[in-house]
């Protein structure tokens, strides 16, 4: 089984590659084997989240894997911070595509006690494979030119829709930044901190931007939000979350008859709130398992 992921990418290329996005992320890029792969925001001064990103360690490039549309913005800012770097950044929005395998055992080619990032051939031309968890079972994410859609697809059987991908991942607790609208976050609000259900930092990796924010919030432990679920039917989407009359928080996507949310600590589990006007309850997110 496989889904269409809506997808955009970048390509970072030339002697610094690696030094420079590491300097731009949360997550440690200098730190992963060749090849690699690590979860990753990138984050304004505020420590707010501007973009989430798979960040694929290559020997020749870096390739970073984002929601669809994200690409423009995030090269914006990468040439913004190109100074005397050697690197260069393309798009190739238009030239990739993405798809989920949902078991990676059904994968020709996938070896599945090789690394997080894998190239191996698939329908005739050459693949980019990672290991990703979007559903609860970790599963892979396969990247392919375009033009080599209908070969690559004829190799992997029946196609899932997205929304039977956003109702597993709902279900599992894994959010998606874009496409809840969690954008403008804090990640150790939505489940992206070291122990949530996608981890995507290291507070050893040393600077980037926004990293005395997070500094400060490890040292602190203050987070007044973390991710949660929420059970209804209906659920409006991406809209606040009010508990007693006052604002307790914003929801993301409704799939499967849930949704994800950044909520307030003091929530508890069972606690009746509304979504959008729409009722709603509080489900609590177990801990991730290690």
């Amino acid at each position: 089984m496989w889904t269409r992921i809506p997808s955009s990418s970048l390509r970072v290329t030339g002697p610094d590659r690696v030094d420079f996005v590491q300097g731009q992320m949360t997550g440690d890029l200098r730190g992963a084997p060749t090849p690699g792969l690590v979860a990753a925001c990138f984050l304004n001064v505020r420590g707010q989240i501007e973009h989430f990103a798979r960040a694929y360690r290559r020997a020749d490039d870096v390739y970073l894997h984002l929601d669809e549309g994200q690409a423009p913005a995030l090269a914006a800012r990468l040439r913004r911070y190109i100074i005397f770097d050697q690197v260069e950044v393309a798009d190739l929005s238009e030239t990739l595509a993405t798809v989920h395998v949902w078991d990676a055992s059904a994968l020709s080619g996938w070896q599945p006690d090789g690394p997080e990032a894998q190239t191996f051939d698939l329908g005739g031309g050459t693949v980019l494979a990672g290991r990703v968890n979007r559903t609860g079972t970790p599963g892979v994410d396969l990247h392919y030119l375009a033009r080599h859609a209908d070969a690559v697809l004829a190799e992997l059987g029946r196609e899932r829709p997205l929304a039977d991908l956003d109702a597993a991942r709902i279900a599992a607790g894994i959010p998606d930044v874009a496409r809840d609208g969690f954008t403008g976050t804090l990640l150790q609000e939505i489940g992206l901190d070291l122990g949530g259900p996608l981890p995507a930092i290291s507070y050893r990796k040393g600077c980037y931007v926004g990293q005395e924010i997070m500094a400060r919030l490890e040292a602190r432990g203050n987070a007044r939000y973390h991710l949660a679920a929420l059970v209804g039917e209906g659920l409006p989407e991406r809209a606040e979350v009010t508990a007693g009359g006052k604002v307790a928080g914003q929801a993301g996507l409704n799939a499967g008859g849930a949704s994800l949310a950044r909520l307030r600590k003091e929530l508890a589990d069972g606690a009746a709130v509304e979504v959008g006007g729409v009722s709603a309850r509080v489900r609590l997110l177990a801990p991730a398992r290690a």
